[in-house]
């Protein structure tokens, strides 16, 4: 595409044999002549130094291989707003409506096409998608603002934008707009974000996948989206989150999945409203970056898949309880429902996991003796609420089990439902050392009862004739002579 080079190039965003980069430098480079263009590209792969040529630094790149030189000519500053839409959507629909359709020998009138066509003219838009159109900015005073008014939901993934003072003159003019898609782009900050608050004034959602955006961005950033509620930041360069001040206190949805996060600020209650959190694919490592999370009062849904600290527990299904227990208003993990029972058995399951830590940090079980570290609280927020829940957990249950070989520990019982004959006898094979409370989260996702409660008990051929009640979470199977061959016998209320 021949276009004439603008005199604000540097800074700009251009597309060249497939790739997008920003300008660095305009100018000659010796002992060449004529004009060149340094750009730094978003794909580092297509770069081949990082600024410097012969010695000499023209630009900077973040990447060592992130930059080339090109000639104006060979590059492509995009086009507007307007433009993007006509040929994305318009010129396709002219064309279409004064068509006649050719099937086979005959020649079909399209009847009743045009009113849908028409129905995608530029001013009947409400979703306007321009992906990976070369948008670069908004063209002509308002004429965004007499040609598309009614945009509800705006996708410019993968453009040419190059400030948010260039997207801000395009969102000002479409006074609907609630959904912002910008993700694949690389966008420069503004100094002053506030006084572009009023061309985003009514967004609720912004994605920005692929940005190559920091949190500290993101909270520059923030002033101008007064009204955020969903926030998406997948694929960025986020490694640790700073305090929110007077901002991002509408937030119910953020999404930093796919960045290199370590930990978290001590101050995520400045969340208030935050209901979903995605941390998937990150470098978490610590459970006390979890245990922080409590402090967001609304969160309701967590997902943390693929990081470090999934690995951490010898199984998975301990790591799963863990983080069940160390939030107290979690509804969904992982993208799995939680349970009324399952939770039951998570609690119990960390109070024994960490009783004896407690009692080493001056834990007691009498409450007026009961004064744990300030490390242990810290590490641990939720403890003396579980135990005033539940009751400090007594001293055998804190006796670590003997290990048995595997050969000896797995025992075949069979789960039955009395009250419930339609069902059929399950058989599996468990571990003697498994906690009742696992039995029962086995149960829920196995049986997938409609009771908030099980009660057990079993029946065994050495004691024909009686039924034993299994009554206590917190012991194993082995503590109540549960044996190979056992009948467990299941109901709920």
């Amino acid at each position: 595409m021949t276009q004439q080079m603008p005199e604000d190039a540097v800074g700009r965003r251009v597309f060249c044999d497939g790739e997008r980069g920003t300008v660095r430098y305009v100018g000659t480079v010796p002992p060449t002549t004529g004009l060149w263009l340094g750009v730094e590209w978003d794909n580092p792969d297509r770069g081949k130094h990082d600024g410097s040529h012969e010695g000499v630094c023209y630009f900077t790149c973040r990447h060592p291989t992130g930059g080339s030189f090109v000639r104006p000519k060979k590059v492509s500053f995009g086009v507007n707003f307007l433009t993007a839409v006509k040929l994305r959507y318009e010129l396709c629909l002219d064309e279409a409506l004064g068509e006649e359709v050719k099937i086979s020998t005959k020649t079909v009138k399209m009847v009743g096409f045009e009113s849908i066509m028409e129905k995608q003219r530029m001013d009947n838009l409400t979703e306007i998608a321009l992906v990976n159109c070369e948008v670069s900015g908004p063209g002509p005073e308002n004429e965004i603002k007499k040609n598309t008014p009614n945009a509800v939901s705006l996708d410019m993934s993968g453009n040419l934008l190059s400030s948010w003072e260039v997207i801000a003159a395009i969102t000002e003019q479409l006074k609907e707009l609630q959904c912002l898609c910008l993700s694949n782009n690389r966008l420069s900050i503004t100094s002053s974000p506030s006084s572009l608050s009023h061309a985003f004034s009514r967004l609720r959602v912004l994605t920005l996948n692929n940005c190559s955006i920091t949190w500290s961005q993101v909270l520059d950033c923030a002033p101008m989206w007064p009204n955020i509620e969903e926030l998406f930041l997948n694929d960025n360069s986020i490694t640790e989150l700073q305090r929110p001040t007077d901002v991002l206190q509408g937030l119910k949805v953020l999404d930093l999945s796919n960045n290199s996060l370590v930990q978290e600020s001590t101050k995520t209650e400045m969340f208030p409203a935050l209901k979903i959190f995605l941390l998937d694919d990150n470098k978490i490592n610590e459970w006390a970056v979890i245990s922080e999370l409590e402090k967001l009062k609304s969160l309701v849904q967590l997902s943390c898949l693929r990081n470090p600290l999934m690995d951490l527990e010898k199984n998975r299904e301990t790591t799963h309880q863990l983080l069940i227990a160390c939030i107290s208003q979690l509804k969904i993990v992982n993208r799995c429902e939680v349970l009324q029972e399952e939770r039951r058995g998570a609690e119990l399951d960390y109070c024994k996991k960490y009783g004896r830590a407690w009692l080493q940090a001056g834990g007691h079980r009498d409450p007026e003796k009961n004064h744990p570290s300030a490390e242990f609280l810290a590490e641990h927020p939720r403890y003396l609420t579980l135990i005033q829940k539940y009751g400090a957990p007594e001293e055998d249950e804190l006796k670590e089990q003997k290990p048995f070989a595997l050969k000896d520990q797995l025992l075949t019982v069979t789960f039955e439902c009395p009250e419930d004959t339609d069902r059929k006898p399950i058989q599996k094979k468990l571990p003697s050392s498994m906690m009742v409370q696992k039995v029962k989260g086995l149960l829920y996702r196995l049986l997938k009862l409609p009771g908030t409660e099980l009660h057990l008990s079993y029946t065994s051929s050495k004691i024909e004739g009686k039924e034993v009640e299994i009554h206590n979470d917190l012991k194993s199977l082995q503590f109540y002579s549960i044996e190979d061959g056992d009948r467990i016998l299941v109901r709920w209320s």
